[in-house]
């Protein structure tokens, strides 16, 4: 069958969302070798194209919107996020731009809590010392961590996936302080307290980060915050890297600052600030908040469902202009 519409998928994407490009729009042009485009190779494949359906590592600014030309009417982002596209520039070209909120709530929030458990319990530290073959056997005084049970949790952004994280620590009996514009009704059914950053900060033994990248969220986390923190605090971020100051957690953490943290994301992907590379009291996972076969094909899914609506000249589920 002869493609409807000219569609081009930035990177590889799960099964899903190709079959419903291809069953529903015949067709697509993808970048089979899955490589992170540069902005030359994307402003040179966008070139007429009626859709682009992209990722969070697509750069799509007001020069890739140009080269695309006049028949561009969607760009759909698989992800929840959209600080990668300029949606300014979009809305004045009449561009659509779509996400996928909802789908990764529980996955990200279950990867907030691994992160958390592996940064008290020291799991990263253990068990590169039992691989290097170092590990004398047990020892009453091995790998002291701390408890989680009964502590403070403080949440920094009270959306959907703040809200999963507060909901699972009533499995641990811990009290739950948060940070948001206002009181969340949902929050304050968990019995959790609204409170600003800096008593967020002072009083929480765990920290988990969970509002979205703005100018005013930049750098949110930085050697002031930190300063904030107790001795015996972790920080967790699976929100936004640019979020905490790379540099200023590196020295807060060299200096036990605060005792630990656990990063998915980072300021400058895919580099990491070398002096988190080289400290042991830092948990660090390549991005991987959505990362399960389930999630992922339901964000595809949902991208590509976006895409062929507006394409069919329906109101997209997920537009964000």
């Amino acid at each position: 069958m002869p493609a409807k519409f000219n569609i081009f998928v930035t990177r590889q994407i799960p099964l899903p969302g190709l079959e419903i490009l291809r069953r529903d729009a015949g067709g697509f042009e993808i970048n089979d070798d899955d490589h992170p485009l540069t902005q030359i190779e994307l402003k040179a494949k966008v070139k007429d194209r009626d859709a682009l359906v992209c990722v969070l590592t697509d750069i799509i600014d007001a020069e890739v919107l140009d080269a695309a030309g006049t028949r561009l009417k969607v760009v759909a982002n698989v992800a929840v996020g959209y600080n990668n596209i300029d949606i300014k520039a979009a809305t004045s070209r009449g561009i659509i731009v779509t996400n996928t909120p909802g789908v990764l709530t529980n996955a990200t929030a279950d990867l907030a809590w691994a992160l958390l458990l592996a940064s008290a319990r020291r799991l990263n530290e253990s068990e590169r010392v039992l691989r290097a073959g170092l590990w004398p056997g047990w020892g009453i005084l091995q790998f002291l961590g701390q408890d989680i049970s009964g502590k403070t949790l403080g949440i920094v952004g009270a959306g959907r996936i703040g809200q999963a994280v507060a909901k699972r620590a009533q499995g641990f009996d811990m009290q739950i302080l948060y940070t948001s514009r206002g009181a969340k009704a949902e929050m304050e059914a968990l019995g959790a307290k609204h409170v600003d950053l800096e008593t967020c900060l002072k009083q929480s033994d765990f920290i988990s980060l969970h509002v979205p990248l703005t100018p005013e969220t930049k750098h949110l986390i930085g050697k002031p915050e930190l300063e904030l923190m107790k001795p015996s605090a972790h920080l967790i971020n699976t929100a936004r890297g640019p979020i905490v100051d790379e540099a200023a957690l590196a020295q807060a953490l060299k200096a036990r600052t605060i005792a630990g943290a656990a990063l998915d994301v980072y300021e400058e992907e895919p580099k990491i600030h070398p002096g988190l590379l080289e400290l042991e009291n830092v948990v660090l996972a390549p991005h991987i908040g959505s990362a399960t076969t389930e999630t992922r094909g339901r964000m595809a899914s949902m991208a590509a469902e976006n895409c062929i609506a507006v394409l069919q000249g329906r109101k997209a589920p997920n537009a964000v202009n």
